[in-house]
């Protein structure tokens, strides 16, 4: 029996979801992003498995990840490289040794530790796939992802990521504890890993999966139908973002700066690569309706009236489902 590419997405999801217990949907929406060719901000609070699940990720991947801690005094030829000088047979040549961004899967760890100048040398790479070193430029690997964490409750010594930052991020992920059930399972998962690395035995893994199979795999999301009454909803849910008083009152209150065409783009590509992995090969409004909140929730700036009633960025997108129309 012939295996197919999303029967290696499934095993690789399979993969990573058997290393970290009780987080089945932001591994689905990581490899979402994986499958879309965007990037990814997870938020959460200490603890809950980021990381964990940025490693397992590339474990199961052949790639090679790169994990940069920010902190207040990284400046940015840490992360991109820089020119160095070397001495060779013809004299002294100033050559570009890369940085730890020239990896495929990129752990940006507390990225909101960093400041402004450090968070703006990832702009270039995350959008146009490429940086600017003294004039030249240098093009990052063809299966290039980041996968940023931040801590949404400590607020000293940290720095909010800007608009334009957050814009370039294709989902926002909110991770939250797991069931008592989930963590019991990984109390018993941590004992077996501790146990194992104790005796000296090393770990049990699969083949990695070969990139190959995830650049096949996004040709089969580029493939998929979207009809122009999607279109059209996806349009809709878009603009409603930016005039609300069009569709509700309350909206109106709460929106103070919708989604940019970014966004539009963004959803259109994280809903084909949601109906592919679910085995079809046309997009539903259903499937634009699971990506919506991860996809749009950061790129809403919410009004003062919206902060004062306690409302948030999915309450928001929720009241927004509700009142613009399905396709037929």
């Amino acid at each position: 029996m012939t295996t197919t590419a999303r029967d290696l997405i499934a095993n690789l999801e399979a993969s990573v979801s058997a290393q970290v217990l009780g987080q089945q949907e932001t591994i689905r929406h990581i490899l979402l992003g994986l499958l879309a060719n965007g990037h990814v901000l997870l938020e959460s609070l200490p603890g809950l498995a980021k990381t964990r699940t940025v490693k397992a990720l590339s474990k199961n991947l052949d790639a090679r990840m790169s994990r940069i801690q920010f902190t207040p005094d990284l400046l940015p030829s840490d992360i991109t490289g820089g020119e160095i000088l070397q001495q060779t047979e013809s004299g002294n040549q100033l050559k570009f040794q890369p940085g730890p961004l020239f990896g495929n899967v990129i752990l940006a760890d507390e990225i909101n530790r960093a400041p402004a100048k450090v968070q703006a040398a990832l702009l270039e790479a995350m959008e146009e796939r490429q940086i600017t070193v003294a004039g030249q430029t240098h093009v990052m690997p063809g299966l290039f992802m980041v996968l940023a964490t931040q801590n949404p409750i400590e607020q000293e010594g940290t720095y909010p990521l800007p608009e334009a930052q957050m814009d370039r991020f294709l989902m926002k992920l909110l991770i939250d504890y797991p069931k008592v059930e989930d963590e019991t399972q990984v109390l018993r998962l941590v004992r077996e890993e501790e146990q194992r690395q104790q005796a000296g035995a090393a770990d049990v893994r699969s083949e990695p999966l070969a990139q190959e199979a995830i650049f096949e795999a996004r040709r089969h999301v580029g493939r998929v139908h979207v009809s122009e009454p999607l279109d059209r909803y996806l349009m809709d849910l878009v603009n409603a973002t930016r005039h609300p008083a069009d569709y509700d009152n309350d909206l109106a209150r709460w929106i103070k700066v919708g989604a940019s065409p970014r966004g539009g783009i963004s959803l259109d590509r994280v809903a084909r690569a949601h109906a592919w992995i679910e085995g079809n090969d046309y997009v539903s409004p259903d499937d634009v309706r699971a990506v919506l909140h991860p996809v749009l929730r950061h790129r809403l700036l919410l009004s003062y009236d919206a902060v004062a009633d306690g409302v948030s960025a999915d309450q928001v997108l929720d009241r927004l489902l509700d009142k613009v129309a399905v396709p037929a």
